[in-house]
């Protein structure tokens, strides 16, 4: 039995469209990050399985129980579900004990108690139960903010952004934290992102939306190594955007031959190439493979890696600008010339028209 179904779900803000007939499915102990562009109706979707907003259109199951339909709606307090909120949301008045403790009024006070230690102890928190929310740092008030969340022992978690408030190496901490203390758990778990790169950290399954719809559901490395779309694939980090046309039931582009993907004789279509995906090798190098050599124009150290930009003319007046990705220090003098080797695997080909 799944821990959470939305069941033809449809959303609107007056006129505005939020969400679009979606359907999913939470397992219990999965966690799946709803991640898209602002506006695109993941924190609808989160405020609509939490009981914050009213449901409209469709179904909402909760552990086999329905929560939300055309003829009920179970109010949030009743549907067994955890809220981590990005801001945290403690009581400042307070202290730990007592913002964990606060939705636990319907036990008695030994279980409480247990509840309230077993939390903090999961959060490695069990240390600070007689502190205020002002004498603590950003990361461990979102530890406490799990805690209070987790005490109820829910059926369901519901995140939304939680970690945007902190800043980058401590928000790298936390997550990696919370993930451990939520599989730990087994608690179902829907999470609210924005960050491609926290969702691949953080999720089972990833749920990319757009403009009120799923564009695509599956494990992170299905969603950058197979998009369905075009959105999808240029939705995880920078992309190169090669025109082409199929013929003869392939597609010749500057970095070789693909496969037409299914398109139609003659289709024109758009290619779509991570810069990871093209390696530099000496020039000459696959020399008859009808590649064509690029230049660089521009090297950047980024880090963990090296960002090259390169200029490649494969026929008269076609130039085009590509962006190759290189592991570690790498900077090519300006004008220095390689030859392009490209990794099919990392290579899509959608319609055109496909944005």
């Amino acid at each position: 039995m799944s821990s959470l179904a939305y069941e033809e779900v449809s959303h609107t803000y007056g006129s505005l469209p939020a969400v679009r007939n979606v359907s999913l499915t939470v397992n219990a102990g999965e966690l799946v990050c709803l991640l898209g562009p602002s506006g695109c109706g993941k924190t609808t979707l989160l405020r609509l399985a939490a009981g914050l907003e009213n449901l409209q259109q469709g179904r909402i199951v909760i552990g086999g129980q329905v929560v939300a339909d055309e003829r009920r709606d179970v109010p949030p307090e009743e549907r067994s579900v955890g809220l981590v909120f990005q801001d945290f949301a403690l009581f400042p008045h307070l202290n730990v004990r007592d913002n964990v403790t606060f939705g636990l009024r319907r036990v008695n006070r030994c279980e409480r108690h247990c509840r309230c230690d077993a939390a903090l102890k999961q959060v490695a928190m069990d240390g600070y139960a007689d502190a205020f929310p002002h004498m603590l740092s950003g990361g461990q008030q979102q530890r406490v903010a799990l805690a209070r969340a987790l005490a109820p022992q829910p059926r369901l978690m519901l995140l939304d952004e939680p970690f945007s408030g902190l800043d980058v190496q401590l928000r790298q901490e936390v997550r990696d934290q919370t993930l451990h203390v939520l599989k730990r758990s087994g608690t179902a778990t829907v999470m609210v992102t924005h960050d491609p790169e926290e969702a691949m950290f953080m999720a089972d399954r990833i749920v990319l939306m757009h403009q009120g719809r799923i564009q695509q559901v599956g494990r992170p490395e299905e969603l950058y190594y197979r998009p369905a779309t075009a959105f999808v694939a240029s939705f995880f980090g920078e992309i190169n955007r090669i025109p082409a046309r199929v013929q003869a039931g392939k597609v010749e582009t500057a970095l070789g031959e693909l496969a037409s993907g299914g398109h139609p004789e003659g289709e024109a279509v758009q290619v779509l190439v991570r810069p990871e995906a093209i390696r530099l090798l000496p020039p000459g190098a696959h020399a008859g493979s009808g590649r064509v050599p690029g230049q660089v124009v521009d090297a950047k150290f980024l880090g963990r890696t090296s960002l090259v930009h390169l200029s490649v003319t494969y026929g008269p007046g076609k130039d085009l600008h590509l962006h190759v990705r290189v592991p570690g220090r790498f900077l090519p003098d300006e004008g220095a010339s390689f030859s392009l080797d490209l990794d099919a695997s990392q290579a899509f080909v959608f319609p055109a028209e496909a944005g």
